[in-house]
C-alpha cells in the first residue's frame, strides 16, 4: 500500500487537464486505486501516452479502480476566480464526488485544495504515484472527448483538433470569428490586446 511520509491509509490521486487551454472547461479526475490490487501496468504521466493507449488505460481505471470521479470549472467561473483557484476547485470537487472518502488526498503539483481531508502535493505525481498518473489518464481523455463534442456546438473553431489549447489554428479562428461561449475571456490570445492580461501569469499547479 502507498506510503508517503507515514500515511498508509487508503488514499486518493489527483490531478487536471486542460489548465492551459483558451477555451474549455478545466477537468479534475480522483482516483483511488485498491490496496493489495495487482498495479495497473503501464500507468503515466497522460502527457506521455498516445491518445491509443491513454483510452486503453482508462477504460482499464474505471473498471479496476476502487472508485473514480470528475469535476469541473467552466470558463465564467475561470474567468471569474482566475484559473489556480479554478483547477483548484475543480480537483476539490472531484475529491468530493469520490464514493469512498480517501484517508489521504495526493495531488499533483505544490498547490493544496478547497477539502478538509489530509494532503500532500507531489510534484511531477502523475509520474511517480500510480493513483495521480490514472487520475492525469482520466481527466485528460474526458477532455478530450468532451473537447470533441463541443466543436460540433461551435464549430469554425478547431476543438477536436487541439482541444482549445492556443494552437495557431485556433488563434487565428479567434480573430476572424472572435471568442466563443466556451472561450476564457480573461488568457492571452483571448482578450483583446492591450487589456490586462493577469491569468496568463499565476503560479503553476
Amino acid at each position: 500500500m502507498l506510503l508517503i511520509d507515514g500515511h498508509s491509509d487508503l488514499s486518493a490521486g489527483v490531478d487536471e487537464a486542460g489548465r492551459g487551454c483558451l477555451a474549455g472547461p478545466v477537468a479534475a479526475a480522483a482516483v483511488v486505486l485498491r490496496p493489495n490490487a495487482a498495479p495497473i501496468q503501464g500507468l503515466d504521466d497522460s502527457k506521455k501516452l498516445s491518445a491509443r493507449r491513454r483510452e486503453q488505460l482508462a477504460e482499464i481505471i474505471r473498471r479496476e479502480a476502487l472508485c473514480w470521479s470528475l469535476g469541473l470549472s467552466w470558463p465564467r467561473e475561470i474567468d471569474d476566480i482566475n484559473i489556480l483557484q479554478a483547477t483548484r476547485r475543480a480537483m476539490a470537487r472531484a475529491v468530493l464526488s469520490l464514493k469512498t472518502a480517501p484517508a489521504l488526498v495526493l495531488i499533483d503539483g505544490n498547490q493544496t485544495i478547497p477539502v478538509s481531508l489530509p494532503q500532500e502535493t507531489v510534484i511531477k505525481g502523475d509520474a511517480l504515484i500510480p493513483a495521480i498518473s490514472a487520475a492525469s489518464i482520466l481527466a485528460k481523455t474526458f477532455r478530450d472527448k468532451l473537447m470533441a463534442k463541443l466543436d460540433r456546438r461551435y464549430p469554425g473553431y478547431g476543438f477536436a483538433a487541439h482541444k482549445g489549447y492556443g494552437a495557431k489554428a485556433h488563434r487565428e479562428a479567434i480573430r476572424r470569428l472572435g471568442p466563443c461561449p466556451i472561450h476564457r475571456l480573461t488568457f492571452a490570445g483571448v482578450k483583446p490586446e492591450g487589456e490586462s492580461q493577469e491569468q496568463a501569469c499565476l503560479p503553476g499547479i
